[in-house]
């Protein structure tokens, strides 16, 4: 039997996930082993195999596609490991990327990191000052030539970076995103001056190849992120390769993107890894909700280090991040927006001195080295995990199916210290604020992130993912107004089931600002030619990627979106357009129409101006390969009925109660149809549920749970 496996590598855990041809799901979770990711994930697919049944040989055999999530390259920025780069840009522009925008400061940072307006600095840059070397050339806004390049001079600034000790180069000129002639030449003679062949060859990144859309600070940057972590992730993905193939896997490693696809190792650009996971989470989400009939979604994903938070609306991946933030760069790679915040499993409590004694938890988290008070690895400070076990959710002898035993008297003695004893309180009740609080700022978080995209957060399902997802699901969805929540059978591990299902798929984009209705004269464009050619040509470029991979055109599908705006407006909106192609002028008021409708779901109509016309800014086209998705096993009809617990354990729901005895439930022992009144714990292998009262979980025959607030009901009206 063959195998489809997703790996997410998060800062805490590593998730793996394998669907087999007939269904079966099987999922696994081991300790981010930060000092060499490949540890950690070998170790992980070897116990993949194990609960698949099969020898680790033999099932790394079976593995159809291994599609990976990795964080190596937001590592590699974060800790600054990567090389000594050269950047060459049209003379007059050298000192763009460290003038950076207006907000620069603030870029990349938390709520409470940007109030501090006392210590707060820009980011060190990426490449140093005497490292940045212009060249007099110049294209024009319309592409034209308008100063030749010297190649004399691209040879003498080359020398002087050479000089420098430069190990790559990022060659980012002006206007190159209309008319990449220039950057094409230098690129032609440094590879002429240092062929593969010499020991003293380096990577060259092209601004116009890695992002052609309009933005010189963003465009450049997103070229320098990617050259500063390519190298890094070159050499970290080699030795993963290596180890795969010596643990018996022969097919190409396959990357996750976030754009919401995936490819092959040796066709991804570096920067389009970042954040991959939760994306792929989302895709996970989209794929279940289809599976249950739900089409509006809320991804909310609580792993041990970050709480991810992704909107789906319609079933689609569509919301685009508009100007994405890596690290602290301001990028414009074509991603699908997720927001996160440092609230996690391993979210540190601690008091606020500056704010008058204020208890807070998070941003930061100890990770997984040395992790929780709890895990007894050295970690003394207390997190979210601590909280938990401390107040009785979690059994410290079964966490993670038993892998990891945990420490109850290093959890409270953590809580004692750091927060009962300042704050003057019990350590329950120490406990209980610091869940309560975390739950309040994911539950306002999702609340804000929803309703600012100009929907109701009431009217969309939640989707509870992550390791501590099942846990908070009450509590944060309590604070978005939510009576039901879903978490999913895979709901621990939901990247790395997202990432096996993941489609391949290539987002070209371009940047050309187009009139489709022009203020001047009130009317709408009446030769779409241009943008038919340009459309056109980025859908062969897109094949042809896809082609160059091994696969059948015949199975390539291309798809079309714009990012528009009202003339004069600075906020973009993203259009799926409904052809490749377009006729004339009944078409582009088709596109326009389109445009309004969805400027005002969001914008409100009052907000509408099209008086000042309508101006396509970016150009999308992406290309997906058709493929089946494997379908799940379902366990079978679910017939309602009340589930028996297999013991009990002394739980606080209220910290005036304290401990008390509260039901335990095994989440294998369930079968379809289970109902399970709160207050109540249900222990799965992977994760852990808290059923808070007032609140009811039920088992679907997707072996989903379905948590609802409100008195049981008639068990009858949920049979299926």
């Amino acid at each position: 039997m063959t195998f489809d496996v997703g790996i997410d590598i998060g800062g805490t855990f590593t998730d793996l996930c394998a669907i087999g041809a007939d269904g079966a799901l099987v999922t696994a979770k081991t300790p981010t082993t930060h000092y060499d990711l490949s540890v950690g994930l070998i170790r992980g697919l070897r116990d993949l195999g194990e609960r698949a049944g099969l020898a680790p040989e033999a099932f790394l055999g079976d593995v159809e596609a291994l599609r990976y999530s990795t964080t190596i390259g937001t590592n590699a920025l974060i800790e600054r490991k990567g090389p000594r780069l050269g950047l060459i840009t049209t003379a007059g522009f050298e000192d763009t990327i460290f003038i950076g925008r207006s907000r620069s400061w603030a870029d990349g940072l938390a709520v409470h990191d940007i109030r501090d307006m006392a210590t707060i600095e820009k980011p060190a840059p990426l490449i140093e000052p005497e490292m940045v070397l212009g060249l007099s050339e110049r294209i024009d806004c319309h592409g034209n030539i308008v100063r030749p390049l010297d190649p004399d001079a691209v040879r003498e600034q080359l020398q002087r970076l050479v000089d420098r000790g430069v190990q790559g180069i990022v060659v980012s000129l002006m206007w190159s995103f209309l008319n990449p002639a220039h950057e094409q030449e230098v690129r032609r003679i440094i590879e002429e001056e240092y062929p593969e062949e010499f020991l003293g060859s380096m990577p060259v990144t092209l601004a116009s190849e890695v992002s052609p859309k309009a933005g010189e600070y963003t465009r450049t940057m997103t070229a320098v992120v990617n050259a500063y972590i390519h190298g890094v992730m070159m050499q970290e993905l080699g030795d993963l390769t290596t180890n795969l193939r010596r643990a018996n896997y022969r097919r190409p490693l396959i990357l996750v993107h976030n754009t919401g696809g995936s490819k092959k190792v040796s066709r991804t650009r570096a920067v389009l890894t970042h954040n991959a996971g939760p994306v792929a989470g989302m895709y996970g989400a989209a794929l279940i909700g289809a599976q249950e009939g739900h089409k509006n979604i809320i991804f909310a994903d609580m792993g041990g280090t970050s709480f991810d938070i992704g909107v789906l609306a319609g079933g689609q991946l569509r919301a685009h991040d508009f100007i994405p933030v890596i690290d602290r760069w301001r990028t414009n790679i074509p991603a699908i927006e997720v927001k996160s915040i440092g609230a996690g499993g391993g979210s540190i409590a601690w008091i606020n001195e500056a704010m008058g004694g204020q208890l807070e938890v998070g941003p930061h988290s100890a990770g997984s080295v040395p992790g929780p008070a709890c895990y007894d690895q050295g970690g003394t400070r207390p997190t979210v995990t601590d909280a938990d076990l401390v107040l009785g959710y979690i059994n410290p002898d079964n966490y993670l199916g038993g892998k990891m035993l945990l420490d109850t008297d290093a959890a409270e003695e953590a809580i004692e210290t750091n927060i009962a004893k300042p704050l003057g309180i019990s350590v329950i009740e120490a406990a209980w604020r610091m869940r309560r609080l975390v739950d309040a700022r994911m539950g306002q978080e999702i609340f804000n992130e929803v309703a600012l995209k100009g929907h109701n957060p009431r009217k969309f399902a939640v989707f509870a993912c992550g390791g501590a997802g099942a846990a908070h699901a009450c509590g944060f969805a309590r604070h978005v107004g939510a009576a039901t929540v879903i978490v999913p059978a895979m709901s621990s591990v939901s990247g790395a089931f997202g990432a096996s299902s993941i489609e391949i798929r290539q987002v070209w984009e371009q940047s050309r600002s187009v009139k489709v209705f022009n203020f001047m004269n009130q009317s709408y464009l009446d030769d779409p030619a241009p943008l038919n050619a340009l459309v056109a040509d980025m859908t062969d470029r897109a094949r042809r990627d896809l082609k160059l991979e091994g696969f059948d055109g015949d199975s390539i599908d291309c798809s079309l979106e714009f990012d528009m705006r009202y003339g004069s407006q600075y906020n973009l909106t993203r259009i799926a357009a409904p052809s490749l192609s377009f006729n004339g002028a009944d078409d582009i008021k088709a596109l326009c129409d389109l445009f309004e409708k969805q400027y005002a779901a969001v914008y409100s109509p009052e907000a509408a101006f099209p008086s000042g016309g309508i101006n396509i800014e970016t150009v999308f086209v992406t290309a997906r390969v058709r493929q089946e998705p494997r379908r799940l096993n379902v366990s079978g009809r679910a017939f309602s009925h009340q589930a028996e617990p297999a013991g009990q354990r002394a739980a606080c729901f209220d910290p005036v109660k304290g401990l008390e005895q509260t039901p335990v439930f095994d989440w294998t022992a369930l079968s379809p149809g289970a109902v399970i009144v709160g207050p109540a714990i249900i222990e799965a292998p992977d994760t852990t549920y808290v059923i808070e009262p007032g609140w009811t979980y039920r088992m679907n025959e997707f072996r989903n749970g379905i948590v609802s607030l409100g008195a049981q009901q008639d068990m009858h009206k949920h049979a299926h």
